[in-house]
C-alpha cells in the first residue's frame, strides 16, 4: 500500500526538472500520471518518460497558458484515466532582467505561463473535482515570498500564486478541495547547472542546510500534501528551501 493508490494526478511541465521528479515520484507511490510538455522539442523525452514509467504514466503536449487548451487537457486526462484527484501546477519560465531593460513582453510571457496557467488549469479542473474532492498544488517560489532583483516579472507570477492558492482554499474547502502553494528555494535543476561556480558559492552561503535542493525535495513535499496524510491543511505555504527564508 503507497501514499497515492488509486489516485489521479496531472502534473503540468512534467518532462524535465522539478516536473519530472514529480512525476517518478507519484508513479512511485502508486499514482496514476497525465503530465504535460508544451515544447515539440521536448516530446521525444516526454514520451521517453512516459514509455519507461509504464501504462499508468500518460504524456500531454499541452499549453497550460492558453485557456482553451487547459480546457480541452481536462477532458482528455478525465476521458482517459476515468477521473482526477490531484492537479500541480508546475510550468513555469524565467525571462530574468533588471526593470529598465524589461520589455513587455518579457512580463507577459512569464505572467502568462507561471500564473495565468495556474488560473486556467484549476478553473477547468474544479468541475470534475468538485464531485469527489481533491488536492491542488500550486508551484510557487521563495522569490515570490521574498522578491529578487532582477526577476520582478517572475516574483510576481509567484506571488500571486500564492494569494491565488489561499482564495481557492477558501473558496472550495466546503467541497473537499484542498488547495496549497509549495515554494521551492535553489534547486539543483538543468538551468542550475547552467550557473558559474561563484553563483552557486553565493546560493549555498546564504542556505542553512548548506546544499541545494533538489527535485526529490520538492516532489517529496507534494507528495505528502496530495495524499490523505495532508488531509487537513489546505491555504498553506510550504518552503521547500533548506531555511532560505529563515
Amino acid at each position: 500500500m503507497t501514499l497515492l493508490d488509486g489516485k489521479v494526478a496531472l502534473i503540468t511541465g512534467g518532462s524535465r526538472g522539478i516536473g519530472e521528479a514529480l512525476v517518478r515520484k507519484f508513479i512511485a507511490n502508486g499514482a496514476k500520471v497525465a503530465f504535460t510538455y508544451v515544447s515539440p522539442s521536448s516530446q521525444a523525452r516526454a514520451e521517453k518518460l512516459a514509455a519507461e514509467l509504464g501504462a499508468n504514466a500518460k504524456a500531454y503536449q499541452s499549453d497550460a497558458g492558453d485557456f482553451a487548451q487547459a480546457e480541452t487537457l481536462i477532458g482528455q486526462v478525465v476521458a482517459d484515466f476515468g477521473k482526477l484527484d490531484i492537479v500541480i501546477n508546475n510550468a513555469g519560465i524565467t525571462r530574468d532582467t533588471l526593470m529598465l531593460r524589461m520589455t513587455e513582453q518579457q512580463w507577459d510571457e512569464v505572467i502568462q505561463t507561471n500564473l495565468k496557467s495556474v488560473f486556467n488549469l484549476t478553473k477547468h479542473a474544479l468541475k470534475p473535482m468538485i464531485r469527489t474532492g481533491g488536492s491542488i498544488i500550486n508551484m510557487s517560489s521563495v522569490v515570490g515570498v521574498f522578491g529578487q532583483q532582477g526577476q520582478a516579472n517572475y516574483a510576481a507570477s509567484k506571488a500571486g500564486i500564492i494569494g491565488f492558492s489561499k482564495s481557492i482554499a477558501k473558496e472550495y474547502g466546503s467541497r473537499g478541495i484542498r488547495c496549497n502553494a509549495v515554494a521551492p528555494g535553489f534547486i539543483a535543476t538543468e538551468m542550475t547547472d547552467a550557473l558559474d561556480e561563484k553563483t552557486k558559492e553565493g546560493y549555498l552561503s546564504a542556505i542553512p542546510l548548506k546544499r541545494l535542493g533538489s527535485g526529490d525535495d520538492v516532489a517529496n513535499t507534494c507528495v505528502f500534501l496530495a495524499s490523505d496524510m495532508g488531509a487537513y491543511i489546505t491555504g498553506q505555504v510550504i518552503s521547500v528551501c533548506g531555511g532560505l527564508n529563515i
